[in-house]
């Protein structure tokens, strides 16, 4: 449709563009028919299959999104040996042993796990979180598993619930502390989840988050570019093909005249593949025209009749090399892609910008030194909320508090001080008092009262107050240095010396001991003289 992917507009240009070319008025002409699925059903699918066969066809193209239906194309295919170019994502499910006659346009999802895993390593990220909006997410990155299996780092796996809400989710990673988050989703969902993360202050320098989809730029990213977060995610777009501009406009001129907005942030990746396979088709066709006339057949579901090109043509198929919307494309004997690269982009406030590739033969090769972001830089010209009890001489109300507004209504040594910061950190605050008037203890549920509870909570940026650190709260929030060290201790009376005298030595023992040493003595000696007369 016209407001869709731009599936219909990539499959026409493709067409006009081929005809157009010169060298196709002696080779003949191309057409393409399209068939457009109401639903995903197999039945239908088989009866919409059926007809495209008995028209005559060389290769069946798509569909981009029909799970169900990927199976039934590939194995009417494989009987009738009639090309099927899949632009649809991999279907481990269904396709376990993919047809001889089918191709693969899209990267694989071992690839994708192996280029995650080089970020991974790259940023070392030691322990990480992976977020799953459908159930195959395991079986898709099961490489990604495998390579934590045999390693020492740590990846919790959280799933996605019925409701749709990853809120959570996010909380218990945040609570983890796991700062390295992993998501397998599609656009949409990807956006509500770095919603969600804003609202629960995650979009912050100390996160990273990978995006495994491969339609990373059409990820909205318009309410995260003002903040300091590392977002990361793939491309196979090749923005220096000679069409790519002006397909991109064409894209968006549909849009723009059919559609009340543009539907997408940016050109969808069916679309580019359905461009590229039509090419890819029609160069596997030149190149067999050469040695044989190629002619499309009519053939029927109800006999055993195949096309007698269709193995000679998967053959220069699978040698086909051209370079396409989606980067270099070229295919192994399993028909899957082979010899491309992933483009690793990052967010940035001039929009998204190459940071390194992920080749399918030389791995992952990166920039050598990623812009640091300065964690100061990131405080430049913010509010942040502060939370604060009163206590003399930290924080006390001043005595015409009631005639002022915000912030001068409080002085004392941490009003002083968090003055001192905001003016070499260049940012703005607004001082709150704690809503319950405690500090902070936890409770039986595991959440925390007071200054604490609000800062794990995200209800306040900063707790500047007379605040005790103790393990228990190192364990949910962090401390900056002891400003003020405070403690209990033990007095007691320093001993005053004298100068040693002549009967100094008979100290160690009081006057009634040395007495009764003294009677001890003549007694022994009394009874000794006894026992030894005669």
């Amino acid at each position: 449709m016209e407001c869709s992917r731009g599936e219909r507009l990539a499959i026409t240009l493709a067409k006009e563009t081929i005809n157009r070319s010169t060298n196709r008025s002696t080779t003949g002409k191309l057409e393409v028919d399209i068939f457009e699925l109401l639903r995903d059903s197999e039945y239908e699918m088989g009866e919409t299959m059926c007809q495209i066969m008995s028209k005559g066809v060389v290769a069946v193209l798509g569909p981009s999104a029909s799970p169900a239906s990927n199976s039934i194309i590939s194995n009417i295919c494989g009987e009738k040996e009639v090309p099927y170019v899949k632009v649809a994502p991999e279907d481990i499910l269904k396709v376990q042993f993919p047809r001889f006659t089918t191709l693969d346009m899209r990267p694989t999802n071992t690839d994708i796990s192996l280029a995650v895993a080089g970020l991974l390593t790259f940023f070392n990220s030691t322990t990480s979180c992976l977020i799953c909006a459908q159930a195959d997410c395991l079986l898709n990155l099961e490489q990604l598993l495998r390579q934590f299996l045999i390693s020492k780092e740590t990846l919790s796996v959280r799933m996605l619930d019925d409701s749709n809400d990853p809120t959570p989710l996010l909380k218990e990673i945040r609570d983890d502390k796991t700062a390295t988050i992993i998501v397998d989703a599609n656009a949409t969902m990807s956006h509500i989840i770095l919603e969600r993360a804003s609202e629960l202050g995650m979009l912050s320098v100390y996160y990273t988050y990978i995006f495994t989809s491969l339609e990373f730029s059409l990820l909205r990213l318009d309410d995260v570019v003002e903040q300091q977060v590392n977002i990361v995610g793939f491309s196979v777009f090749n923005q220096t093909h000679p069409f790519f501009q002006d397909f991109v406009l064409s894209l968006n001129r549909s849009w723009q005249e059919n559609c009340d907005h543009a539907p997408f942030a940016g050109t969808p990746l069916s679309s580019a593949l359905l461009f590229d396979a039509v090419y890819a088709v029609v160069a596997a066709v030149q190149e067999l025209n050469r040695s044989q006339n190629v002619g499309a057949t009519q053939l029927s579901c109800k006999s055993s009749k195949i096309w007698e090109h269709g193995t000679s043509l998967m053959n220069y198929l699978r040698m086909v090399e051209l370079e396409g919307l989606t980067g270099h494309i070229e295919f192994n004997s399993k028909g899957q892609r082979s010899n491309y690269v992933l483009r690793i982009m990052q967010n940035s406030k001039d929009g998204l910008r190459q940071i390194g590739l992920w080749h399918s033969e030389g791995g992952l090769s990166m920039e050598r030194k990623l812009p640091s972001i300065n964690v100061t830089d990131t405080l430049f010209n913010t509010t942040l909320t502060i939370t604060t009890i009163l206590e003399n001489p930290y924080v006390m109300l001043r005595p015409n508090h009631q005639e002022l507004e915000g912030n001068d209504r409080y002085e004392g040594f941490c009003v002083d001080m968090l003055k001192e910061l905001a003016d070499i950190l260049k940012f703005k605050y607004r001082i709150r008092l704690v809503g319950d008037g405690l500090y902070g203890v936890p409770g039986a549920n595991g959440s925390w009262t007071g200054m604490v509870g609000e800062l794990i909570s995200r209800k306040a940026d900063l707790a500047v107050a007379g605040l005790t650190i103790t393990a228990e709260r190192e364990k949910v929030i962090d401390f900056s240095k002891p400003y003020m060290t405070l403690g209990i201790s033990i007095m007691y009376r320093v001993h005053l010396g004298r100068r040693p005298g002549y009967f100094s030595f008979l100290d160690p023992f009081s006057p009634g001991v040395w007495l009764f040493m003294l009677l001890a003595y003549l007694a022994v000696s009394c009874v000794l003289f006894l026992v030894a007369s005669p």
